[in-house]
């Protein structure tokens, strides 16, 4: 696979944050980004933020206890360029963790757009060790706080309740 330029290389975040906003069921989620004077919101499903949650928290845990304490030293500088602010909804994250500056690139493309032959919006940029912890933390905290799951076929639980297709119908869930 090709790789696409980045429009947006913001270096090194001073800020990441996981946020979501509405109801159980009807929630949107995103990452809250800042670097110098750019800043935005790159828009995740779910389960993309879950598995970044994962991802990252695997990774910290899996460095040695010198690692985890030793300084992150990005690659790269914060984002020199004017206000900039990005506003996306990100169809891939790409995750490395580089040993040398014990530090986290994170990669977001958006979809292309096939019609117009727009390549999409994307951004990449650096975060320590321990805004990787805490991103981690914060993705899967809030991802757990939605509806709870059907026992027997892992559906949310809506709530006004659940009629299970795995008990064909005839038993009905209750949200407690």
């Amino acid at each position: 696979m090709e790789s696409r330029p980045v429009k947006y290389p913001l270096g090194s975040l001073s800020l990441i944050e996981a946020k979501t906003f509405g109801e159980p069921g009807q929630r949107t989620f995103h990452l809250a980004i800042e670097a110098g004077r750019a800043s935005g919101a790159v828009w995740l499903e779910k389960e993309l933020l879950f598995q970044l949650g994962i991802n990252l928290r695997d990774k910290v845990q899996s460095l040695s206890e010198d690692d985890r304490s030793r300084p992150s030293r990005p690659s790269e500088p914060e984002w020199s360029g004017g206000d900039a602010y990005i506003d996306f909804k990100a169809a891939q994250l790409l995750l490395n963790h580089d040993e040398p500056t014990n530090s986290f690139y994170l990669l977001a493309y958006e979809d292309e757009d096939s019609e117009s032959g727009d390549e999409g919006s994307s951004v990449s940029f650096w975060i320590t060790t321990d805004q990787a912890g805490n991103l981690a933390e914060e993705a899967l905290r809030i991802c757990a706080a939605g509806r709870p799951h059907c026992v027997l076929c892992g559906s949310p639980i809506n709530p006004g309740g659940h009629v299970c297709p795995r008990a064909n119908g005839h038993v009905a869930f209750d949200v407690e």
